[in-house]
């Protein structure tokens, strides 16, 4: 299971991406979260105690890994470098494993913005397309507002894209967006939905006339219990009743039942 969530930010992509990392962990699975979104807190939504979060380094931030790995001196320019360097080991020695769960948190590229051909940015990107074409662990990446670490020929390795989308229309324009971009870089057909924070059906019907056409995995209810888990440092899925963890392992089981059709 290869899995991307995106959507605006705020509206519950890293909250999604954790309670489906655990569950599928606390199936007996090798499970891999990424926090690709630079203003991430994936870890935070894990339960990971806020000291051992303290200790975290993203990728971007570990300039010895990144200069040995491409040649080339970080924040330094006009540097000839590799563009393929070698990232098979990075996701077993820098991941912080905690509930089952193996976290590896990317962080932002601070050197010409996400798209500058530096070595932090070619380093994550090669990282990126090495967990999701070949690593077989099941993967869950919580991305930012776009889809900016997927590639055209890393974008072949995702089973679903899934958007989550709060019943407001900043969300729902963003929601479009990554649609497009999606459909860019050859992801269209595997783009999936998830309605969260919905407080009633008046909210849920906005998301579906919203999304008109498009698949919806689940509707997350609006949850006081959610919100002081992240409050308290909890792991989101501490303390929810059955019927509301029921609903994310209904969303992961679809998720799964995609991976597996694509496999066949």
């Amino acid at each position: 299971m290869k899995l991307a969530v995106s959507g605006k930010g705020g509206v519950g992509k890293s909250t999604l991406s954790a309670a489906l990392a655990l569950l599928a962990a606390r199936d007996g699975g090798r499970v891999l979260a990424v926090d690709a979104d630079p203003d991430g807190n994936l870890a935070s939504a894990l339960g990971i105690p806020a000291d051992v979060q303290a200790g975290i380094v993203p990728i971007s931030q570990h300039r010895a890994l990144i200069e040995q790995r491409t040649g080339a001196k970080v924040k330094q320019y006009g540097q000839m470098f590799k563009i393929n360097p070698e990232v098979a080991d990075i996701a077993d020695g820098y991941a912080l494993r905690h509930n089952g769960v193996a976290l590896l948190v990317l962080g932002a590229i601070e050197s010409g913005g996400s798209g500058c051909a530096c070595p932090e940015s070619v380093l994550i990107r090669a990282l990126v397309q090495d967990l999701v074409l070949h690593k077989h662990d099941a993967l869950v990446m919580d991305m930012e507002a776009g889809i900016e670490h997927l590639g055209r020929s890393t974008a072949r390795g995702v089973d679903t894209l899934l958007v989550v989308v709060e019943p407001g229309q900043r969300s729902i324009d963003s929601a479009r967006r990554v649609v497009r971009l999606a459909g860019e870089i050859g992801l269209a057909d595997r783009v999936r939905f998830v309605a969260n924070k919905v407080t009633g059906p008046d909210d849920e019907r906005f998301i579906r006339d919203s999304l008109a056409g498009q698949e919806l995995l689940g509707v997350i209810p609006f949850s006081p219990t959610i919100r002081s888990a992240d409050r308290a440092g909890r792991s989101v899925l501490e303390g929810l009743p059955p019927e509301l963890i029921a609903r994310f392992e209904s969303i992961l089981e679809k998720v799964k039942q995609a991976a597996g059709s694509r496999a066949r």
